[in-house]
Formats: structure tokens, sequence, C-alpha cells
């Protein structure tokens, strides 16, 4: 094919590292960025010209941690911890057909779009074992919509109810048989479900990536565990897992393994340069160092930490000591958004609550370059996406400078993570390739989708009912014995001040 080339012109542009846009001319050759130019420098006939006047252009934001099944569960619930959340999980992601894949991916998808994001890692719920159709359902959402992601559905080989050391043993014998008649799919099962979708996987590694993510290490086996290691390695997978989310997950560890999850995945041999642990709130010093010393990333979802009251994770010694970190928003039943100018503002804002001076913040730069550079590395992308810079894909997101947000722009950087929420956003470029234009979503009627969501959320709160009724009886035990033991891990906090000390 012949190569095409374009120049966007009249915009400012976000240089990296600094805080000022200043006035540039992007080329485009094909699907990347070929050259960044003085504005106006560019002026021959033969290329075809975007004229972006009144916009700021900055890099696509890249999402470090999603669930696209959230998509059609979005404000489902209130005051849910961890645990209630996961207890939920049945009525909120049960009865789902193929169709209600794509829709509820689709919305996610559409979010992220409209409030300036081109890539995300998207941990998938698909009970009780992944399918190529399901899996597909999911990847042509993503395709549809022009974006790039990782899709590692969420697998395990038990029940919430039988990772949790003591649990089934706190219920009543009636709500017992009722949790112990939970189960998830025999380990064998799942891993041939994966390994046959890893040995088809067809689509441009560049765009659709296939991933896998054993969900919470305290829901899986050793054996099943040392399984999506091994096939994560013979197909070049990222790999993720939710880690030390919650206090119950340490103190669970501890009780379980006798030591902390992180040690235990890297006895394991878990833990390597395609790893990434989403949340890792109750971690330790001596675990930062285990993900340094195996090139090990994290995906820091500061939203979803306070809406589920799991803690505040501290970030700066984990940068300190060379952890990449990216920024996630978490699923919409567990963050309620998708919204990574939210994220990448919070992810800056918890850094400041810990006992140390204003310039060892999180501050707007680092803020930004978390939420691009940070997130790209977490999806394994790091050398293609989360930069506008020669030889990168032109992955861009223009804002309106007319946008009050912008008005007036005294610090690009600073008003970006401070004070933009999305609602600047006019056009997203994924690949050279506008994706939304003024506003409008390309290839996508809305209208349509609209309507399907809204009759597929109904049939499906019908359709869960009777799951709903059961996990709402359980849940009170759930909450009163999880709370109790996660207090056994509170004296993490105080531990990492004093390793810091």
């Amino acid at each position: 094919m012949p190569t095409v080339q374009t120049v966007i012109t009249g915009a400012l542009v976000l240089a990296e590292g600094t805080r000022q846009a200043l006035p540039a001319d992007l080329l485009l050759q094909d699907d990347h960025i070929a050259a960044i130019a003085p504005a106006g420098q560019v002026t021959s006939e033969t290329v075809q010209r975007i004229d972006a006047a009144d916009r700021l252009i900055i890099p696509g934001l890249v999402n470090a941690h999603t669930h696209g099944h959230g998509g059609l569960a979005k404000g489902a619930g209130d005051r849910w911890s961890l645990e209630l959340l996961l207890n939920a999980g049945g009525w909120l992601n049960g009865r789902r057909n193929d169709d209600d894949r794509y829709l509820s991916t689709l919305l996610t998808g559409v979010e992220m779009l409209r409030k300036g994001c081109t890539a995300c890692y998207d941990l998938a719920a698909m009970l009780p074992v992944p399918t190529q159709d399901g899996l597909h359902s999911i990847a042509q959402a993503y395709t549809d919509l022009g974006m790039r992601a990782v899709i590692a559905p969420m697998i395990a080989d038990r029940s919430f109810y039988e990772a949790i050391p003591g649990l089934l043993d706190a219920f009543p014998p009636d709500l017992r048989a009722t949790a112990e008649a939970l189960r998830t799919a025999p380990a064998d099962v799942t891993l041939a479900a994966m390994r046959t979708a890893a040995a088809s996987w067809h689509y441009p590694a560049d765009r659709i990536r296939l991933g896998m993510a054993p969900t919470i290490p305290l829901h899986c086996s050793d054996e099943f565990l040392c399984g999506c290691r091994d096939l994560a390695v013979e197909y070049e997978m990222p790999l993720q897992t939710h880690l030390a989310e919650s206090p119950v997950q340490r103190a669970a560890a501890l009780q379980r393994y006798g030591t902390t999850l992180t040690r235990h995945l890297d006895k394991l041999g878990i833990l390597g340069p395609r790893f990434s642990a989403a949340h890792a709130i109750w971690i330790d010093t001596d675990e930062i160092d285990l993900l340094a010393s195996h090139g090990g990333a994290i995906a820091h979802n500061p939203g979803s930490n306070l809406r589920l009251g799991n803690g505040i994770a501290d970030m700066r010694p984990v940068l300190a000591r060379g952890v990449p970190v990216g920024v996630g928003t978490d699923g919409s039943a567990s963050a309620d958004n998708q919204n990574m100018f939210e994220a990448m503002r919070l992810a800056a804002f918890v850094s400041r609550v810990f006992d140390r001076p204003p310039e060892a913040w999180i501050g707007a730069i680092e803020a930004l370059n978390l939420a691009t550079q940070g997130s790209a590395a977490v999806l394994g992308m790091a050398d293609s996406i989360g930069r506008i810079a020669p030889g990168y894909k032109a992955d861009l997101v223009f804002l309106d400078l007319s946008h009050v947000n912008l008005v007036p722009l005294n610090d690009a950087a600073q008003q970006l993570v401070n004070t933009e929420d999305g609602t600047a956003v006019r056009d997203v470029m994924i690949g050279g390739k506008f994706v939304l234009r003024d506003g409008t979503l390309t290839g996508i009627d809305w209208p349509r989708i609209v309507a399907r969501a809204r009759a597929a959320a109904e049939r499906l709160q019908d359709a869960n009912a009777a799951t709903r009724a059961t996990a709402e009886r359980l849940a009170p035990v759930i909450s009163h014995f999880c709370v109790g033991l996660g207090h056994c891990a509170h004296d993490l906090p105080r531990k990492l001040r004093a390793d810091a000390g």
C-alpha cells in the first residue's frame, strides 16, 4: 500500500515533560508520528492537511486496569467493600450471552474514548469459563471502536468463599451449604480453554492482545497459578492479577501461605517483566523490592481503592525503586466511571496524605506521565504508545481550547490534571484515524447501542434476581467476618513508615 502522509497544523502540542503546550505541526506517516515540526514548516501540497486550530493535542491516555464487563453494571452498588463486590459478582455478571459481553465492553470503551483514553488493560469476567466466541465478542467491541486493548479474562479455580480462610466456617449451616455450592470450573478445563484461545488468537499484536488474569492469587491453587505462568510464557502473554487489594487479602495470605502474596508469587515464579499487579495497596517495602528486581509493574487505581474502602496505595516508594506504574480506573461496577482524567487527578492527590514534604508529592507532569507512558508499560506497549514522539503511534487526543476548563490556558499540564474532566475532549485519533470527530463516534450507531443496552440490562436484572437474593443473604456474614480479618493487617502502614524512617 502507498504511504499516506498527513500533517496536523494549527494546534498547541503538549511536549513531553513540559508544562506548556507550544505551537507545532505533527507530521504523520500511515499510523505513526513521523516528525514534530515548528508550526507552519510543512508546506508540501502533496501532504494531507488537518486543521486543528484552537485545539490542544495530548497523547492518548492509557487505562492500566479496567473491567469491560462493568459497562452494564455501573451504579449497581453503594456501600460495598471489595469482598461484598466479589460476593455480588454472580448477579452482576451472570447469565450473559456473547452479545451482552459485546455491549458491555462497547459501553466501557465508548466512555473511555469520549474521555480521551485510547488503550486499556481489560480484565474481563466470563462465567464459568472463557470461550473463544466470548473473547471474540469482546475483541470485536474494541475493534469496532478502533481502540487498543489487552484482553485478559479473569480466571480461578477457587470460589471467593473458598479463597478466604475461615469464611465458610463463619456461615450458619444453611448458608454454608449455599456458599459451598457456588464453585468455579475445574482448573484443567479453564486452562485448556485459555490454551485454545491463545493458540488461535489472530488479532494484530499492536491492537488487540490476549493476556492472562488469574484474578486474585488467593482464588487460585498453586498448580493453577503455575499453569497460568506457563501459558503466559509459552504464548508471550502479559499477566495481571489483583495483588493485595484489601487488608483481607494480606491477612488471608499470611494465614494461608505464612508469607505475603508477592513473596508467594515469587516462590512460584510468577513475577517477571510481563507481570503487573493491580492495586498493590497492602504490600511492604520488601515486596516492592521484589517487583523491582523482577521487572514487574503496578496498575494504580486510586479511585477504586477509595470507593471500596480498601485504603490508599503509596506510589512514591514504588516509583523510587524504579517500578513502572500506570494509572487505571478499575471497572464501572467498582469505581463507577472510566474517566482517566479523574483517575490521574486522584493519583496526584492521594500522594499528598502521607507524611512527606510537598516536593515529594506526585505533581501534574508526573501524574500525566503515569497515565500515558506508565500505563503503556503495564500493557507491554511502552515502545509504541503513550508519547507524542517520532516513531510512536499517532494516538492523539484533541481538546477544545475554548472550553471553560482550559480558559485561560495558564499551565497546560496542571489544568489537564487538576481541572479537566473529559468534557473538553472533541476529537480522538488512534493510529492516525479519527475515532471521535467533533464529539461524534465514527462507525458506531449510538442510539441503537443505547436501546440494546437498556434491553439487555433489564433482561439480566430479571434473570439474575434469584442469584442476587442469595448473595444478599450471604452479605452480612461476609461483611462482619472480613472486617475482623482485615484488622489483622492494619499494622502494615505503621511498618511501612518505620521502614521508610
